[in-house]
């Protein structure tokens, strides 16, 4: 998913840019609400985790690979304006010191695995808190159905970026066609980590995953006294 240089046109970098700043200015202030003493620290995890599995890539189809694009479980981790500036950091030191898209494109690639997977992950993950029953599988199972949507809706967008500034010779509708077809089944693979990732946190701390906040009791931790022995 990463846009190298030259791949978008000047004027589309520009504008995928000024897209981009605003994103990240509007996290910058939003977050300010979303980050305490128990999600700062996971928001520094969240990013160390992205950017490590963005890393490694998993097979797909027909010689091509993928990886995880981490904008839905970020958001769901460390709340939508958090998740933002965690996938962006990640982006930005990609580009800087592995050249894992370009500096010119940097504002494209934030805009489709920053800004688009968090905004249809979150806000589809939420849609499905408010008709599911209130449980660990609930939860888990919103959060695959979020990250598998986010990732063709990503797709989507860099279709809509390339139709605005593309430079390849190639049709908008084979574009299209290739990039759902493949970020379809990118997203199975988004979709199991982010699953069994917040499934884990679930299990320990509850009270982390933001998303679920309001959704799951935390976890109670009962000590027994031992019965006084009869004389």
């Amino acid at each position: 998913m990463h846009v190298p240089d030259g791949f978008i046109d000047a004027p589309g970098s520009i504008a995928a840019g000024v897209v981009a700043v605003a994103g990240v200015g509007v996290a910058l202030r939003g977050a300010r609400h979303e980050l305490d003493d128990r999600i700062a620290p996971l928001a520094g995890l969240t990013a160390a985790f992205v950017f490590a599995a963005q890393m490694l890539n998993f097979p797909v189809a027909a010689g091509t690979s993928g990886h995880l694009l981490g904008g839905a479980l970020a958001a769901i981790l460390v709340g939508p304006y958090a998740g933002i500036l965690a996938v962006s950091v990640v982006l930005l030191l990609q580009a800087l010191l592995f050249a894992d898209g370009g500096l010119t494109a940097l504002g494209v690639n934030i805009i489709l695995m920053a800004l688009v997977p968090v905004i249809v992950g979150y806000l589809l993950f939420r849609l499905l808190l408010r008709v599911l029953p209130r449980s660990r599988a609930s939860v888990s199972g919103a959060a695959f159905v979020a990250a598998f949507v986010s990732v063709p809706a990503s797709a989507l967008a860099f279709t809509l970026v390339y139709a605005a500034g593309g430079t390849a010779d190639v049709s908008i509708g084979k574009v299209a066609a290739a990039m759902l077809g493949i970020h379809v089944l990118i997203g199975i693979g988004e979709a199991l980590i982010t699953a069994v990732t917040v499934s884990s946190v679930l299990a320990v701390r509850p009270d982390l995953v933001y998303g679920a906040r309001d959704h799951m009791r935390p976890v109670e931790l009962r000590i027994t006294e031992p019965s006084a022995s009869k004389a």
